[in-house]
């Protein structure tokens, strides 16, 4: 497939894009309520963010932190009641071009959304329409953005998109129920890559799905991310997730962004007690077992957010000054084995707060003392010379019956042919008397005998 960059917008032609690392997307000072008014709530408050050409940029928090909110406004996919207050997002086509988000008009977006910025949903599902087959809707993307493509062109691209992602041609004319919960994942991986967008957002794309499925997405993911070059904004609340795929990582509480680094150095040394408390909400390969800890009390009410530090309340190492000053958010000094993450400067010795507690590295358990040995079997029990199931057998033996134990519905059917393979007696067969004791009384032993066992 040949590279495309923008020369007017919707427009594209010919050439290379940009240089990997130049910035893509610029947020500044976003905010984002839902509804108007004393009671709006606050979801997105003063965020800042850039992510930059060819990487992947985790956007981590606990349900309710504002992760979907701030990427929706950030596109203008934001509904109602939603309402974008105030910021910037600029996106930069290439060449010095720059396009402001949030004040460009209907059409300008129009060109610039899947051409450019494309979006996974979070619920497959309900994103794909269960009335329009799988190349009927990959069709109506590419009609909409490339008038020019005719039928037998439009398939052949659908045809391509769909082995992309592994799924073959003949699901063409699958419709999405007919699909697995991977499969409609992978459909709408396809269809936000149909006009090699360079940035794409992706909100929960692993959602309920099992470890093997999302594995087999994520690779696929990164292998389409090495072969086109777009940039990942990945909406998760699984940190483990993101440390193993993003290449840096941004923490949301609140909000607020409250901490951004690279994954390798915010999982060594994280600097903000949120950032800590969720590093230590999910076990360790290696090592020692620990009891693991939530995070205490919950998230805060954002039609009332809290003065000062957004996680004052819930944090175990909170000083009196968090209650009513915001740490700012500004590069920090290299700690330890860390390459300096940019991060609020609450672990920041210079900014006047006192360093979170380090997680510790996992180190490899002490070997286990050798189990007891134990004691030798009793040479006079019948374990010692046989199994368990022998050792039973010994204690109780047991004797073939008598013609008298025989069951009646066995004596009925004939010798051979019993229906029971333990056979118990249900009494004497007809015609027998029990035998007598001297006394004249029936002998209760043989008694006992004849119902069996």
């Amino acid at each position: 497939m040949t590279s495309l960059h923008v020369g007017t917008l919707g427009q594209p032609t010919a050439g290379g894009r940009s240089r990997p690392g130049e910035p893509l997307l610029e947020v500044a000072g976003l905010c984002a309520d839902y509804g108007i008014g004393p009671d709006a709530v606050h979801a997105v408050l003063d965020a800042d963010l850039v992510l930059h050409r060819g990487e992947v940029l985790g956007l981590a928090g606990e349900s309710g932190s504002g992760k979907s909110t701030f990427a929706y406004a950030a596109t203008r996919l934001l509904r109602a009641p939603g309402v974008i207050t105030g910021g910037s997002v600029r996106f930069h086509l290439g060449q010095g071009r720059v396009i402001d988000l949030l004040a460009a008009d209907e059409a300008q977006l129009r060109r610039l959304r899947w051409a450019h910025v494309a979006v996974v949903l979070q619920s497959a599902m309900n994103a794909l329409n269960p009335v329009f087959s799988v190349g009927d809707q990959l069709g109506d993307v590419l009609q909409a953005h490339r008038p020019d493509m005719d039928r037998a062109a439009r398939r052949d691209r659908a045809v391509q998109l769909l082995d992309m992602v592994g799924i073959t041609a003949d699901r063409l004319r699958s419709y999405p129920h007919e699909l697995s919960g991977g499969m409609r994942q992978r459909v709408m991986i396809a269809m936000a890559l149909a006009l090699e967008p360079q940035m794409v957002i992706m909100d929960e794309p692993t959602t309920a799905l099992d470890v093997v499925t999302q594995r087999e997405i994520l690779e696929e993911l990164a292998a389409l991310r090495d072969r086109l070059g777009f940039a990942v904004l990945f909406i998760t609340h699984d940190l483990s997730l993101l440390i193993e795929i993003a290449d840096s990582i941004a923490i949301m509480y609140g909000g607020r962004i409250v901490e951004r680094a690279q994954a390798t150095a915010l999982f060594r040394a994280p600097r903000h007690p949120y950032t800590l408390g969720l590093l230590g909400s999910f076990p360790s390969l290696h090592g020692p077992r620990v009891h693991m800890t939530g995070i205490a009390g919950s998230p805060p009410d954002l039609s009332d957010p809290p003065a000062g530090c957004p996680f004052h309340p819930r944090c175990r190492h909170v000083m009196e000054r968090c209650r009513t000053e915001l740490p700012p958010l500004r590069p920090a000094p290299p700690c330890g084995r860390s390459p300096g993450p940019m991060c609020r400067t609450r672990g920041s010795p210079r900014a006047g707060y006192r360093t979170a507690p380090r997680r510790r590295q996992p180190s490899w358990p002490a070997p286990s003392p050798a189990p007891a040995p134990s004691p030798p079997p009793i040479p006079d029990s019948p374990s010692a010379r046989t199994g368990p199931r022998q050792a039973r057998a010994a204690r109780w033996p047991i004797r073939a019956p008598t013609p008298r134990e025989v069951p009646h519905d066995s004596a009925r059917r004939g010798p051979g042919t019993s229906g029971h393979r333990h056979a118990r007696a249900r009494g004497p067969v007809a015609g027998q008397a029990l035998p007598r004791t001297p006394a004249g009384q029936a002998d209760p032993a043989r008694r006992r005998g004849t119902r069996g066992r």
